[in-house]
């Protein structure tokens, strides 16, 4: 009997792309019209635009070369042949992009175009035939006997989400590493909802009465950055195999969450304020969560997992009750409305989600036989 191949992280991470990319192609998601003077036939046809803008150019062609690489380097791992891989890692963008610029022609707003399809493709291409050049000269190879060496086996869904931590991080936050959703965004969002509907009278008073939530006390000021420092690091050590590698892991989950930290208070303040985030408060803290993972890194996989979903369900809980000051919210209208509004939800969603996901994970990594 042939050994069972583990699963690649490559599907993981393409299918999270994926679905960022239907966000970036369909939002705001609305409103929804039968474009005026468009008959299906002409609908399957795409339009041909009269103009190109040169950054729409290079997003369409660069937004889908890493979709068709993470799906190539799937396919290949999964022991198909180069060409199959090849073929398959295009046909399903050049599906998926097709779908997406003739359901754009129902959404008030957006552009589609037969020139956006196309671009696409070639970068689906490109980022395929990239991997299969790396794979005639073995690095492909090398890659999964490294990873073989680090991490444990079915670490693919670990190995995702450990991948998407930096995006998560893009997005602005009200405390540094402070993923997880917020309620104050949450309940706005279920307010406009239920605003004008009669039989949800109730629960837009309470939704009303419960307002801005009080300021964070010292205390919690100083744990979301320091569990959000420790959670990705025992995320990391329950999915790596004992040693020197998960103190590097650890040191460099501390370089990734100063740096997307800078570089997303940049991002949304300008960078002349770039390290603003890094208080009197904050910093220490983030400090103190690597420390604190030094010795998590002698456990054992199931127990750093155990340990990693309590620190994840504490750091849910208090990102919840932190609130949205002035000064904040009206910086992060710039990133929502301003230069950024093309991946505007994007990064927001991620770092919503990741701390579920993460604890999803968690709790799969606990059902595992062995340590």
């Amino acid at each position: 009997m042939a050994p069972r191949r583990p699963r690649s992280s490559a599907f993981v991470l393409a299918l999270a792309y994926g679905l960022l990319v239907v966000y970036a192609s369909l939002y705001p998601f609305g409103p929804w019209r039968w474009p005026p003077g468009v008959d299906l036939a002409s609908a399957l046809r795409l339009p041909w635009p009269p103009w190109r803008d040169p950054f729409d150019v290079t997003a369409n062609v660069l937004g889908y070369l890493p979709l068709g690489a993470l799906l190539c380097i799937g396919w290949r791992r999964s022991g198909r042949g180069r060409a199959a891989a090849w073929l398959a890692a295009v046909a399903v963008p050049t599906l998926l992009s097709y779908g997406l610029e003739v359901t754009q022609l129902f959404v008030a707003g957006r552009v589609p175009s037969r020139v956006d399809w196309v671009l696409n493709v070639a970068g689906a291409s490109a980022g395929a035939s990239l991997v299969l050049l790396l794979d005639v000269f073995g690095l492909l190879h090398r890659w999964q006997a490294t990873r073989d060496r680090w991490f444990v086996t079915d670490s693919a869904g670990g190995l995702a989400l450990l991948a998407l931590w930096p995006a998560a991080l893009l997005w602005p936050v009200p405390v540094p590493l402070g993923l997880g959703p917020e309620l104050g965004p949450l309940r706005g969002a279920l307010l406009a909802l239920v605003q004008d509907v009669s039989w949800a009278e109730a629960l837009a008073v309470r939704l009303e009465a419960a307002g801005p939530q009080a300021p964070l006390p010292p205390l919690a000021e100083a744990l979301i950055p320091l569990l959000g420092m420790l959670a990705p690091c025992l995320l990391a050590i329950s999915l790596a195999r004992p040693g020197w590698r998960r103190l590097l892991l650890v040191a460099g989950a501390l370089l990734l969450g100063i740096g997307m930290s800078t570089l997303s208070t940049a991002l949304a303040f300008a960078p002349a304020h770039a390290l603003a985030w890094a208080t009197p408060v904050v910093l220490p803290a983030i400090a103190a969560g690597a420390l604190l993972a030094l010795p998590c890194t002698l456990l054992g996989g199931r127990a750093a997992a155990a340990l990693g979903l309590m620190v994840l369900g504490v750091l849910v809980g208090l990102v919840a009750q932190a609130p949205v000051d002035p000064y904040y919210a009206a910086n992060l209208q710039q990133w929502e409305q301003g230069r950024f509004i093309r991946f505007n939800g994007l990064a927001q969603w991620i770092g919503w989600l990741w701390p579920l996901g993460a604890m999803a994970w968690l709790l799969t990594r606990l059902t595992q036989r062995g340590d």
